[in-house]
């Protein structure tokens, strides 16, 4: 299990400024992932401010949880299986893992966990003032929204370098705080 404290600044872009942004990294790699939301149906992580989900991304899965802290969010990674994957998206079955025992730990019922929704993002990820600028279209319950993100070891830090960037290329900057994970759910009406 991989653990990383996780600060970014991110906006929410008009599509027209995320195809000029796009268009301003053309070189950079672009991918495919695919976020798989958990919960339980009352929403008993969400309301302990956890997030949940599992990662799918070229054919790897990887589980992760987010607790928050002062600044930023303690970020929990733990790669499963395919088999793991369709086992807890088909029959409930939690992957056995260090994130299970932390779930447990904190008197979550991984038993009532199960994929609530799932959000797909094309992303360009670009290294970028000594931290990563992610560009991201994201696709889900019928919905499509565009997304900046850039993680630095400072939130002051990352605001300022993110800000400046936006201003740069004419695109007005307005942070965001909604994470993917709560606009997907709010999609579903959760």
């Amino acid at each position: 299990m991989s653990n990383a404290i996780e600060i970014e600044a991110k906006a929410l872009l008009s599509q027209e400024d995320y195809r000029t942004l796009v268009k301003l990294f053309s070189d950079a790699p672009r991918y495919v992932q695919t976020n798989h939301y958990i919960d339980t149906d009352d929403r008993a992580l969400a309301a302990a401010g956890v997030a949940l989900r599992i990662r799918e991304k070229a054919g790897q899965y990887e589980l992760t949880v987010k607790t928050p802290l002062s600044q930023g969010l303690l970020e929990k990674n733990v790669p499963i299986a395919m088999n793991e994957f369709c086992a807890f998206r088909d029959f409930g079955e939690f992957p056995k893992c260090d994130i299970k025992r932390f779930l447990t730990m904190l008197d979550f019922d991984v038993t009532q966990l199960k994929i609530l929704t799932s959000l797909s993002t094309e992303r360009v990820d670009v290294e970028y003032e000594g931290g990563l600028l992610s560009i991201d279209r994201n696709s889900y319950s019928g919905k499509v929204d565009y997304e900046i993100e850039f993680e630095f070891n400072n939130l002051e830090g990352a605001k300022k370098i993110l800000s400046d960037l936006l201003e740069k290329n004419g695109v007005k900057c307005v942070f965001s705080t909604a994470s993917k994970t709560q606009r997907a759910m709010a999609a579903i009406g959760k």
